[in-house]
């Protein structure tokens, strides 16, 4: 059974933790409770932070040229200088971060869609943006995996945060022991994984550990993270999986019976029509690995690059056409 390095991850207060809420409501998430026992959470509420009650009025997003400032309507208080402020503050003071957890829609926390409005009071949408403390997020942890609950129902995009947020904590661990060796095996039994998210980065990691150029290996490691970064900035196609799969059942194809075979490539049409999760198609690999004692294959972290139990969270069929 892996073993994993345990990330520390910053998740909106509202999200299964505490009533905090403009409605004075707590959200019950199903991610959140699942992952509890594998990572260290850091819950914030940047609302109640900067001093607004629970519950509380409204708050929202109101254009002011190309920008956005946060306003209260019912009092016509301006909470921008607020918030910025808090946000650099708490932000700052943070030791090492792996991820963030955030609300959707919300004016505080929104990654990509809280709404901007026109003006105070009945006023149109003029368009969607990330609210005010989760853009702080991005300025002060650009490499931090990063995802609102709302797109998290979705299993691909749930699959790839997960991906990227316990590989990067482990990542990191390497790092640590500025052991190039344990890099070398870090990037080998990463190879499949890597070679789904991104081929050219898969390569161009191996020709970092490779190190021709004979650099210092704290260099070597600072060249291995940004281009690691690199590698999760796109988000895998199901296309991607399926070569890397397709890779995988060579190894076994010439050992199993006709029907294993169509079960096989009929799960990877389903899978690419998006009706199973990959980790439907891995657990069958992973069995055959087993089964033929492939001890290579065993050892790679594409059958399992977050904890298991992650796995079997159901999915909402919303978000399916993100890519």
């Amino acid at each position: 059974m892996r073993s994993f390095a345990k990330p520390r991850v910053v998740v909106s207060k509202c999200l299964e933790f505490e009533a905090c809420r403009y409605n004075g409501e707590k959200i019950p998430d199903k991610l959140i409770e699942k992952l509890s026992p594998y990572v260290e959470f850091i819950p914030v509420c940047p609302e109640v932070e900067i001093g607004l009650g629970t519950p509380r009025e409204v708050i929202r997003l109101v254009a002011s040229g190309d920008e956005a400032r946060l306003k209260q309507p019912e009092t016509g208080r301006d909470l921008t200088e607020q918030m910025e402020e808090y946000s650099n503050d708490f932000l700052s003071e943070l030791e090492e971060v792996d991820g963030f957890i955030l609300k959707t829609r919300s004016p505080s926390c929104g990654l990509y869609d809280a709404k901007v409005y026109s003006g105070l009071e009945k006023s149109p949408v003029v368009r969607t943006e990330a609210g005010l403390f989760a853009n702080k997020v991005k300025e002060h942890f650009p490499k931090a995996a990063k995802e609102d609950e709302g797109r998290l129902k979705n299993f691909i995009v749930r699959e790839h945060f997960l991906t990227r947020l316990f590989t990067v904590t482990e990542f990191k661990e390497v790092k640590k022991s500025h052991s190039i060796s344990k890099l070398m095996q870090f990037q080998a039994k990463n190879k499949y994984l890597f070679m789904a998210c991104n081929q050219d980065s898969m390569r161009r990691l191996g020709r970092i550990v490779a190190n021709h150029e004979k650099l210092e290996d704290g260099e070597v490691f600072d060249l291995y993270e940004e281009e690691l970064d690199e590698l999760f900035n796109r988000m895998p196609k199901p296309s991607d999986h399926i070569n890397v799969c397709q890779h995988v059942f060579g190894y076994f194809s010439k050992h199993l019976t006709k029907a294993e075979k169509d079960h096989f490539l009929q799960a990877l049409d389903q899978f690419k029509d998006q009706k199973i999760p990959l980790s439907s198609l891995l657990t069958m690999l992973r069995s055959w690995s087993y089964r033929f004692e492939n001890d290579y294959l065993l050892s790679q972290n594409y059958f399992s690059p977050y904890p298991e139990a992650l796995v079997a969270i159901s999915d909402s069929g919303k978000g399916r056409s993100l890519s």
